[in-house]
């Protein structure tokens, strides 16, 4: 027999259970433990047809937006080409930099936003706030909130919502008056169906952030949250892959001439190759894509396994799948894993370098005094950054900005030069032109320590038993050009897999996402990141139960703070699959119910007081309008754990009537 106790309230929490002393408040399921149901029509994302699928890759470093027409699905067009620009540097996508004027309004992103910050002088330019490489916050902040805030260039705080709400409002513009002028009219919004990527490694706070940021952009309106889907990035990259053809990719593993160019010469500079006749024709934007699968997908047999490692400038996200044949559908083997091992790592590393040669207090004081200067050098330093390869035998050259020699001057008193000579700093010499000059060696050095979290972590999850017998290795995402990290992969794999690199490979997760929005439901079974489940109450056992967690209510003795599990960790979930509970109101005159949600990435969970267990979100039941005269009304809730967020359905099971269900992961 299993009874109801849920601390609910009217409108918010109100009258606790009598579980509450104890920790959270106890719920008995009135359903019966895990009913599991395999929904293969319910489909989160049907809604109404859209005209055009809009993607949004926003990237630590760079970020971009593409599109597809839904009567072309084959044919991908990526965005206007950017003004602006580095040497050295393929514009195809913009700088993730934002700047904002000193009354805080937006006032330009990308390209445009870093060359005028650069162009404003010093004593101006600290009272603008700019902002660069703020991704990552949302997958460091513990605490996630609508209230986390970031710090601009200048030092000063700014709410993060208002960040990427701006910066997401920005590729909407664009978007939109791009398709306009193809239309010849103004393009109606609700006509578009948005994507926005996000790392598979983030968690669902993050996740439910962009979603957050993106209405308040004015993306997508609230009450259509289906109009915007987010993608995982190595999902999209994988869903692309998939229709490779052999001229849009390079085999780093064969020894074979392929596309032109040896795979014994430099891989960097045969993609450089590669992308020439695009960079030339630049008029023409458009990709087309196999309209089912690609040349290399007809050496997959069904069941084959590959694996698909996306090098962010942030995170390194890494997803294996298995082909599904004769549609080319898509299965998760083993959850998402992977790390903040992105390209700004080596930023870091060249960062500690001139804390090492000039000192931390000055390098600290520089970035406060002179912010678009140190924007400058670490510009100069991207440029040589991607020019390191494995036989490289010339010094690289980095331009130090004369605002940093001069401040470096009035703040030691000595020179750059004389600084360089006393820090005993290998490798690193100075060169009469002004220039920082960097022995091979002391480039590939600021490499290692993130290339070695990359090789690490690919090294654990080819020895899980459900990464065995991997055909294809697909090396995708900005930080997969640098041959440093080519050859280290080739090394750890022994030849065990091919290694694929798409061409462009930069935009791979873009036209990805373009694809995903145009289908969904590609991705057929996925595999869950956490164990998620509440805390009920259980009639107590003697000898199964502990005794401390033994509540006695009206005779009755109650096990509390039992974990009833959802779904466990790196458990396979359909696409569509539900599972179901009931929940009843704690009175009749209630309004809301809220159940705690909690989550751990241990597999068995026992109880939610357990160390690893924490909570992460709510789940609220808007029951306002179901009254009924029945002597108990139970509320049936549908959870969807396969899809790239959580979902929650409920209804009213007397009158059959349609609950508002929500889930919250955003700390309050």
């Amino acid at each position: 027999m299993l009874c109801l106790l849920v601390s609910v309230s009217s409108d918010a929490m109100a009258t606790p259970s009598p579980a509450k002393s104890m920790g959270d408040p106890g719920i008995t399921p009135l359903s019966p433990s895990h009913i599991q149901q395999n929904d293969t029509d319910s489909n989160a994302h049907t809604g109404p047809s859209f005209i055009v699928v809009v993607a949004v890759d926003f990237g630590t470093t760079s970020s971009g937006y593409a599109y597809a027409f839904t009567k072309e699905p084959e044919c991908i067009h990526t965005m206007r080409r950017w003004e602006g620009g580095d040497p050295g540097v393929s514009n195809q996508k913009t700088p993730t930099t934002i700047l904002l004027t000193p009354d805080r309004k937006f006032h330009s992103f990308g390209y445009a936003a870093r060359d005028f910050y650069h162009d404003l002088d010093p004593t101006e330019s600290k009272h603008w706030l700019y902002l660069e490489k703020f991704k990552m916050k949302l997958h460091t902040t513990a605490n996630l909130s609508i209230d986390t805030e970031l710090h601009a260039a200048n030092g000063k705080r700014v709410k993060a919502i208002d960040i990427f709400a701006y910066a997401l409002a920005f590729f909407k513009e664009q978007a939109l008056k791009e398709l306009s002028d193809q239309a010849g009219a103004e393009f109606d919004n609700t006509n578009i169906r948005w994507v926005i990527t996000v790392p598979a490694i983030w968690k669902m706070p993050a996740k439910q952030f962009m979603r957050e940021a993106a209405y308040k952009a004015g993306l997508v309106p609230r009450d259509t949250p289906e109009q915007l889907i987010i993608a995982l990035e190595p999902e999209a990259a994988s869903i692309y892959c998939r229709k490779l053809r052999l001229h849009q990719m390079i085999d780093i593993g064969t020894k074979t001439t392929q596309n032109g160019f040896s795979p014994n010469e430099n891989v960097g500079a045969g993609m450089t190759q590669a992308k020439e006749p695009v960079r030339s024709k630049r008029q023409s934007r458009t990709f087309l894509v196999e309209n089912v699968i690609g040349e290399l997908w007809s050496e997959l047999e069904e069941g084959d396994r590959y694996v698909v490692v996306d090098c962010g400038g942030g995170t390194v996200d890494l997803t294996v799948h298995q082909i599904q044949l004769p549609e080319g559908h898509l299965k998760e083997l083993y959850k998402a894993s992977g790390g903040p091992y992105g390209s700004i790592g080596i930023d870091y590393e060249f960062e500690k370098l001139l804390c090492k040669i000039f000192g931390p207090d000055f390098i600290d004081q520089f970035k406060i005094k002179r912010p678009a200067a140190w924007v400058d050098l670490m510009i100069a330093f991207e440029s040589r950054k991607r020019a390191a390869a494995p036989d490289r035998t010339n010094p690289l050259n980095i331009n130090l900005p004369f605002s940093f020699i001069d401040y470096y001057k009035k703040f030691r008193g000595h020179s750059v030069e004389h600084a360089l000579r006393k820090s005993n700093v290998d490798f690193v010499k100075w060169s009469s032109q002004g220039m920082l000059r960097m022995n091979p060696d002391a480039m590939n050095a600021l490499f290692k320590p993130t290339i070695d979290h990359i090789i690490q972590h690919l090294t654990d999850l080819f020895d899980k038993p459900e990464v065995c017998d991997i055909k294809f290795l697909f090396l995708v995402g900005g930080f997969a050009e640098s041959p440093l990290l080519q050859q280290a992969v080739q090394n750890m794999l022994h030849g065990r897999s091919r290694i694929i690199i798409p061409h462009d490979v930069g935009l791979t997760i873009l036209k990805g996402a373009v694809l995903f929005g145009l289908d969904p439901s590609v991705i057929k079974v996925r595999r869950s990141p956490l164990t998620y489940g509440v805390g009920v109450l259980n009639r107590y056992v003697e000898g199964k139960h502990p005794p401390d967690k033994m509540l006695v209510k009206d005779g009755t003795r109650w096990c509390t703070d039992v974990f009833d599990t959802f779904i466990v960790c790196d458990q396979s979930v359909a696409l569509g699959e539900t599972v179901k509970r009931s929940y009843t109101p704690a009175k009749p005159s209630q309004q809301v119910i809220i159940i705690h949600i909690y989550c751990s990435e241990k597999e068995g969970v026992g109880f939610i007081s357990e160390p690893g267990v924490r909570k992460c979100g709510t789940l609220r039941l808007d029951v306002t309008g179901t009254e009924t005269s029945a002597a108990r009304r139970e509320i049936q809730t549908h959870m969807q754990f396969g899809d790239t967020e959580i979902r929650a359905m409920a209804v009213d099971v007397a009158t059959s009537r349609t609950v508002k269900a929500s889930i919250d992961f955003l700390a309050q």
